[in-house]
């Protein structure tokens, strides 16, 4: 009698104090959005939040609420994962918050309000589809190797992605592959930028003050060498080396896939697709999942060789 009201009492604490305990493990995993804990920077102005209530704003500036429900999702999962890589390593510039809402530096990030006036008669409309894909998603990260992953991703891509090896170093996860978006998928697939011989050379110039300019103009460029995404991986100017991304940044280009021609006096760069290229591609996604792919899917083809956990749906 005695050793059943023991183990009948032991029963009764662990019940009570497990969970309690568990609450008070720092490295626990959290379960949902509403239990994972974000310090933004927004505005000038650190403030403490939810995923819940941070992640639907995001997803809503970084993709058309208007995209495919799966891609939708897709957007979530790697927003979400995103976040949470940030949050685990804080960047130095600024280092009292998780996440920022620049998305130079973190993820782009609108409330409600802002949305609201956005979008104008559409706002319900919108609004639910966006925290459909945030709730319908709810806690599910990208992993690879037990930690969330950088979940890179990018507007649309010139029928491949980049690899990360050509940007920032060589990620396992980010890697180039298929994309399937055209022209008849993505406004603006092609863009143009022209310049004078003398705007492009000040350009140069303020470069790399080095450079040496020949009188004739249609021997500036060099061929440019493409690397594995058929993106300039480099190019010769004035008998110096620029990266295909390097110069995207200095002529503001929308993609380092981009060629260029020099006729009737002036350099044309045109580019195709927009973005730094790496990970997801956001039209991508949508094109999948219009041909029937749903959103882990689209997820394992952007990210291969990572996992989806979290929460079972």
């Amino acid at each position: 009698m005695r050793r059943m009201f023991f183990l009948t009492s032991l029963l009764l604490v662990l019940t009570v104090a497990l969970p309690l305990l568990a609450v008070g493990l720092p490295n626990r995993a959290p379960t949902s959005d509403a239990e994972t804990a974000l310090t933004v920077l927004s505005g000038g102005t650190i403030t403490e939040t939810t995923m819940a209530q941070w992640l639907p704003g995001v997803v809503a500036a970084e993709m058309p609420a208007s995209f495919e429900p799966e891609a939708l999702k897709a957007q979530a999962v790697a927003a979400r994962t995103f976040l949470l890589e940030h949050r685990k390593n804080r960047p130095e510039s600024h280092p009292e918050a998780d996440v920022c809402d620049d998305p130079t530096c973190c993820c782009a990030h609108r409330d409600e309000a802002a949305l609201r006036e956005h979008w104008g008669s559409d706002a319900g409309k919108n609004l639910r589809r966006i925290r459909a894909a945030v709730e319908e998603t709810d806690g599910q990260i990208l992993t690879y190797q037990g930690a969330p992953i950088l979940a890179a991703f990018h507007a649309s891509s010139n029928g491949k992605t980049e690899d990360s090896a050509a940007l920032w170093g060589a990620v396992p996860y980010l890697v180039s592959v298929s994309t399937p978006e055209t022209a008849e998928d993505v406004p603006g697939f092609q863009s143009s930028v022209t310049f004078s011989p003398e705007e492009l050379k000040t350009a140069i110039v303020k470069e790399r003050p080095e450079a040496v300019f020949p009188d004739d103009p249609a021997v500036w460029l060099e061929e440019p060498e493409l690397d594995v995404s058929g993106r300039v991986g480099s190019i010769a100017i004035a008998g110096e080396t620029f990266s295909g991304a390097e110069l995207r940044g200095l002529l503001n280009l929308r993609s380092a896939a981009f060629t260029v021609e020099y006729a009737d006096g002036s350099f044309t760069f045109t580019a195709t697709g927009h973005g730094h290229g790496v990970g997801m591609s956001q039209y991508g996604a949508n094109v999948m999942a219009k041909q029937g792919s749903d959103y882990t899917e689209i997820l394992m083809h952007y990210y291969p060789g990572t996992e989806l956990t979290g929460r079972e749906r």
